[in-house]
């Protein structure tokens, strides 16, 4: 069997003697000599490299993407009987560590900090003597609500931590009901839910489904308090509805780790909008664990079992 691993990230698996693992640039198509792989292994390759060569690998039985949400995977159109798995999992852990900075630098009002540090002012305003809950903002997150809309792997281990910090936090998903120990509501009754939410924490896979979920109407839902952070996928924000809110004042602010074009074009008006906090894509960037999922999937290939983490296509 061999199995081509990506250059993008040292990966060190531990393989049967029946497995041959072969590096590829993933910066570029797999070349034609390593056409005839049985498993693909993807991490950073672009969409349109892969789509190059997805009809042209006979042999090809399974690709593991090491993001989250497998998107450039599923668009690159490998046959139906190739099966797909994400990585589910390997970035619970860092994005969870991205959204909650995000949230405190937005709550703990450091953006206004900043500028007021590039400008040689101290800002009393931000500090010394303040009441813990002054009207019409959120600066703690004692008591706050906040909704994880993208209640999966990375909200669930999320939540507790929001929790630690004296947050309610519910979750959004599908369907209604408790996970992880917390309350979840379901997408249809989300807009009753935003009326009273602090924070909004959007953690949700690009799809058909999913495109400009927050849209001007869900952000006209929010109170004039409230704070949005994006650590998902760009695609899922109307972005120049987000602009309207953050222009108006009708949101207190807005943290995006993902915008629908990448990298962000310098003329974007998103660089200048008032209080909001842009990262480029930074939450996630390192699978946490995929030598072990790797080594699962194959043997559970060779096995005849079911993989880990299978997408349904």
């Amino acid at each position: 069997m061999k199995l081509l691993l990506p250059d993008s990230l040292p990966l060190d698996p531990v393989l049967p003697d029946a497995v041959t693992p072969v590096r590829y640039d993933a910066a570029a198509p797999v070349p034609q000599e390593h056409l005839d792989a049985d498993a693909l292994v993807v991490w950073g390759s672009a969409t349109a490299d892969l789509a190059e060569v997805a009809g042209r690998m006979p042999d090809l039985r399974w690709v593991q993407a090491l993001a989250a949400g497998p998107d450039s995977v599923l668009a690159a159109g490998y046959p139906e009987g190739v099966v797909v798995t994400s990585g589910v999992g390997l970035h619970d852990a860092t994005v969870t560590e991205h959204a909650l900075a995000l949230t405190l630098a937005l709550v703990r009002r450091l953006p206004q900090s900043a500028v007021a540090q590039a400008e040689h002012r101290w800002a009393r305003e931000l500090g010394g003597m303040q009441p813990l809950r002054p009207d019409g903002l959120v600066t703690t997150l004692l008591g706050a609500r906040v909704l994880v809309w993208g209640f999966g792997n990375i909200g669930q281990t999320l939540a507790p931590v929001l929790r630690a910090l004296g947050a309610h936090v519910t979750g959004v998903a599908r369907s209604a009901g408790e996970r992880a120990g917390f309350p979840v509501v379901a997408e249809d009754d989300l807009d009753a839910e935003l009326a009273r939410t602090d924070v909004l924490v959007m953690i949700l896979p690009g799809t058909d489904a999913t495109a400009a979920a927050l849209n001007a109407a869900r952000l006209a839902a929010l109170p004039r308090h409230a704070y949005v952070v994006n650590v998902g996928r760009g695609s899922t924000v109307d972005e120049d509805a987000l602009a309207a809110a953050l222009t108006s004042g009708s949101i207190a602010g807005a943290a995006l780790d993902v915008t629908a074009v990448e990298p962000l074009p310098a003329e974007s008006p998103l660089w200048d909008l008032p209080n909001l906090l842009l990262t480029p894509h930074a939450a996630g960037g390192r699978p946490v664990g995929a030598d072990q999922l790797i080594a699962h999937n194959v043997a559970a290939l060779l096995a005849g079992a079911p993989l880990r983490n299978e997408v349904a296509r």
